[in-house]
């Protein structure tokens, strides 16, 4: 059913009932169609740094990166923010009275229950106390909920998500909250206590050190996927990526594999050119992205691919669409398209290297794939490569992209931007 044209007025768009703007789930939210090429003109403007996540709750929008400071959609307003804001969803007014401070980057975030907000990252330091790694914060003032007390004992976040209570943590710790884990925990949401019926060994780096690069739930959460350094899970083979049933009890490794992503795809600077993972709204598939090395090597560098949710080990992917030279980072599943993000020139480039083979199309930055051929959709905004998009997220009205620069469609979006679902 077709959208209004109320996403493009603030005005409209503020009488928006409160409750078709719930949390989104871990998957990409179902969309029936493809988004708009062209962005609203509500969201509001950061001026330095880049966004990594991105999550809504309600009608507000929490930003996550390492920028500084941010503006109002009409460039009126100016304000410094740590990493973290907040902004009005449909009228783009930045959240006054959400400021906390962190002293790190914030990598991910997620929804927590009520009107709250985890953070995930670099950080060491939450509103001037000692919290490593993850938090979780009132959106109504940014405070930390003091209940919650995961803590990273090293290391870093790279990744979060939750369901049902529960919060995963991906990232490069050895032990959080004095308990050992390796890459991958499982806390209480409320409390933060490490969950003991979920202790998944990552082990043997294919390079540097043991981590998991990104997560992603499935909708139901009874799936979660991993990804990153690691070649073994639970002493048995998994490269780069592994299943695991988080609905047992006590949480073991699927039976679902691939040595698809056993390939050197990158160079030693890189411990792994995994990123992204993305299940579909009803959980039957998930993409994967992939960045990799300046030189064209075999296996699925710099590609999206889509899988099917099966316990079939030594699993093939269904399609691959390769870049052709160039970096994915983000990717979002929606039913409607498999968006995606990163530096990359073109789609459908499966015989280019830093060149336009045979077939290619140009989609500058960001595009979209068809689900069901793996073939590029005509969607193409195009944005600004710089670095490139890090952060996607789909909701019921639309998709956020966050990134590191300032144009989408020819448009001025510095740094964030919302397509809406017309």
């Amino acid at each position: 059913m077709p959208r209004t044209l109320s996403f493009l007025t603030a005005g409209l768009a503020a009488l928006t009932v409160a409750g078709m703007l719930a949390a989104p789930a871990e998957a990409g939210t179902a969309h029936s169609f493809v988004v708009s090429e062209k962005p609203v003109a509500w969201t509001p403007h950061i001026l330095d740094g880049s966004v990594k996540s991105i999550v809504q709750i309600g009608r507000t929008v929490v930003v996550g990166g390492d920028f500084s400071t941010v503006t109002d959609p009409n460039r009126d307003v100016t304000v410094e923010r740590d990493g973290l804001f907040a902004f009005d969803y449909g009228t783009g007014r930045i959240d006054t009275d959400f400021t906390p401070r962190v002293n790190g980057t914030v990598v991910s975030l997620a929804a927590g229950p009520g009107a709250t907000v985890y953070a995930g990252g670099t950080f060491t330091r939450v509103n001037g106390y000692a919290q490593r790694g993850v938090t979780q914060l009132s959106t109504a003032n940014g405070s930390r909920m003091t209940a919650f007390g995961g803590n990273l004992d090293n290391g870093a976040t790279y990744r979060l998500a939750t369901h049902s209570g529960k919060l995963y943590v991906g990232g490069s710790f050895t032990s959080i909250s004095g308990q050992s884990r390796t890459g991958i925990a499982r806390l209480d949401g409320t409390s933060g206590a490490v969950d003991g019926a979920f202790d998944i060994a990552i082990s043997e780096p294919r390079r540097g050190t043991l981590r998991v690069q990104e997560l992603a739930l499935s909708p139901d959460g009874r799936r979660l996927l991993i990804n990153g350094t690691f070649t073994k899970v639970q002493g048995q083979r998994r490269q780069q990526i592994a299943m695991i049933d988080t609905a047992s009890s006590p949480a073991r490794l699927g039976n679902w594999s691939t040595e698809a992503f056993a390939s050197e795809c990158d160079y030693a600077k890189l411990h792994t050119y995994m990123r992204q993972m993305s299940f579909s709204p009803d959980g039957s598939y998930f993409a994967v992205v992939t960045s990799g090395g300046p030189e064209k090597k075999p296996g699925l560098c710099k590609s999206a691919s889509r899988w099917e949710t099966t316990d079939i080990p030594q699993s093939r992917h269904t399609w691959v669409n390769y870049t052709g030279g160039d970096s994915l980072y983000s990717v979002e599943v929606t039913g409607a398209a498999v968006y995606v993000g990163g530096h990359q020139r073109w789609l459908d480039n499966p015989r280019g290297h830093k060149s336009a083979g045979e077939g290619a199309v140009s989609r500058e930055g960001i595009g979209a794939i068809d689900p069901r051929t793996g073939k590029a959709l005509a969607w193409n905004p195009g944005r600004t490569r710089g670095y490139g998009v890090e952060a996607l997220l789909s909701t019921p009205d639309g998709l956020y992209v966050g990134s590191d620069t300032e144009r989408l469609n020819g448009l001025y979006r510095a740094r964030l931007g919302m397509f809406p679902a017309l």
